[in-house]
């Protein structure tokens, strides 16, 4: 099956507690139909001292948001995506403006 969302794509949140923030997608988790977009559904947790870490503290990193609530952002909008064949490659369309998704 093919995404329509692949990494460094900008994208806002349709759903969920940061519903309408938009970032950047930093991984793709095809495994479990999730990405990580940096600065949302961050999760902050209690690690204790170790050799790695001797002060400890608290560490924040993004959680994976399922691929369904998610949109491309094309031109500060949100749009659907379609594709189209040009000189023999595939490339992916914003349905919206009809612009070539780089």
């Amino acid at each position: 099956m093919k995404w329509n969302i692949k990494k460094n794509d900008m994208v806002i949140l349709l759903a969920g507690d940061d519903k309408g923030k938009k970032g950047r997608v930093t991984e793709v988790i095809r495994e479990k139909n999730r990405v990580i977009v940096e600065g949302v559904n961050v999760k902050t947790k209690h690690t204790k001292p170790s050799t790695a870490n001797p002060q400890g503290g608290i560490v924040k990193t993004e959680g994976g948001v399922h691929i369904s609530n998610v949109a491309l952002v094309s031109e500060g909008a949100a749009t659907r995506i379609s594709r189209k064949e040009v000189k023999g490659a595939t490339v992916r369309v914003a349905k919206k403006t009809g612009k070539n998704i780089d």
